[in-house]
């Protein structure tokens, strides 16, 4: 029995084409390693979607191929940077994101010494196949490859190219995950707010769907781009009252500026930020808001980055993703100063965690039941209440995936402190 390790960077799209293959690999009688040292076969599934990323997976490759086994790299940087993964390793095997199903045939040849390059775009619907799940609690879905942007900031290979999967699909997918054990549905892709536009139906009608599974379970809806919210906006809200979604919204704003928005073309403006985000807290209070801001993009003078701060003060979302921009090789963009992005990045971390914790001390009283994800240390756990908070809590027996009642006590940066009720 040949030994496979697998190690996986990026979103949680690339999370689940890890586990799939992973799952493909154990049904077809392969043993599932955990140190690239011990294995006969090594695969790392790659993200490309920043600069620090792209150099922490050349660094990551070189390591592997150090080890002197085979290598197979899939993930997204396959498809934008081929020539710089030969350069590391002209013997690697490569495996874009759509080809993941033909992994065992991948993994066979690399075993006897042949390369194999799959790299084609092919329209797979990447559901309903056998997984080796990274945590037993969580189901992850994927619900279409790429999006219908072209953003400037971006390189992702499937950008503006959507390929929203079928319903029924993706239906069977969530009931399998259910039947598993699950307790949590994480809908993910590239962008699930355009989830539908290439085939007549849309994340909504897909939630309310999900929504009628007779069983209990939350579900997490993956990042969405305001230009496609704004479409779906009123019904999507409708769904989101369900008591099965949690009330979690990821919207990537990136910037608050008109004029860094149309540099970036992102083919939206404040306004409808601003429309979004308001309805949303008027008809659920509780949300929990996570939106994504680039600090220094090409052209943002200090006006633009302080409108992007005032945003932060004035909205207060729970949760901000900051990224120093770092352009690509394939971007022809004069970057700004290093120091002032520096700077910048500084400022706007230190009000995202000012505004994260006053956000966070109001929940503490609150008592409601959450469903426990994650083993933390020294016997405490992590949940989710359906607002997808985290909350911490202390036990000595194993409460992993298990609803327990809370009350929370205690308020921190990033998560809450609770404690058993009974």
């Amino acid at each position: 029995m040949k030994k496979i390790f697998s190690e996986q960077y990026g979103c949680s799209a690339s999370l689940s084409d890890n586990e799939m293959m992973l799952g493909l690999l154990k049904e077809s009688g392969f043993e599932i390693g955990n140190n690239p040292k011990d294995s006969d076969l090594n695969i790392i599934v790659t993200c490309s979607v920043k600069v620090p990323t792209t150099q922490r997976m050349k660094y990551r490759i070189t390591e592997l191929t150090n080890l002197k086994k085979p290598l197979i790299v899939a993930g997204c940087m396959t498809k934008t940077e081929r020539q710089t993964i030969e350069k590391i390793n002209p013997r690697a095997s490569l495996v874009s994101p759509d080809s993941i199903v033909k992994i065992v045939d991948v993994v066979k040849n690399a075993l006897k010494g042949k390369k194999i390059i799959l790299l084609d775009d092919v329209k797979n619907q990447k559901v309903n196949l056998p997984r080796c799940r990274k945590n037993s609690v969580t189901g992850l879905t994927q619900i279409s490859r790429g999006c219908l942007s072209d953003c400037g900031f971006c390189v992702e290979p499937y950008k503006g190219k959507l390929f929203s999967y079928s319903q029924d699909a993706i239906m069977k997918d969530v009931k399998s995950a259910l039947n598993e054990g699950c307790k949590e549905i994480w809908l993910t892709s590239l962008d699930c707010g355009c989830y539908g536009f290439d085939n007549s139906t849309n994340l909504p009608k897909l939630l309310s769907s999900i929504s009628n599974i007779d069983e209990k379970f939350f579900v997490r809806v993956g990042m969405s781009n305001p230009i496609h919210i704004k479409k779906i906006l009123d019904e999507l809200i409708e769904s989101y009252k369900n008591e099965k979604i949690f009330k979690f919204l990821h919207l990537p704003i990136q910037s608050f500026s008109d004029d860094v928005l149309e540099l970036m073309r992102r083919n939206y403006d404040t306004k409808t930020v601003r429309e979004i985000v308001v309805k949303f807290y008027k008809e659920i209070p509780e949300l929990t808001f996570s939106t994504d801001i680039i600090v220094g993009f090409p052209g943002e003078d200090e006006s633009d980055f302080e409108m992007s701060c005032k945003f932060v003060e004035k909205y207060k979302p729970d949760i901000v993703n900051i990224s120093k921009f770092g352009a690509h090789k394939s971007l022809k963009l004069k970057q700004l100063p290093e120091n002032v992005v520096e700077r910048r990045s500084k400022e706007i971390f230190e009000l995202v965690k000012k505004v994260s914790l006053e956000k966070n001390q109001k929940w503490i009283g609150w008592e409601g039941e959450i469903i426990v994800d994650e083993k933390g240390r020294n016997y405490t756990w992590v949940g989710r209440n359906f607002a997808y908070k985290p909350v911490v809590i202390e036990n000595k027996k194993s409460i992993f995936g298990r609803f327990i009642k809370v009350k929370l006590i205690d308020a921190k940066t990033n998560y809450l402190v609770g404690r058993s009720i009974i």
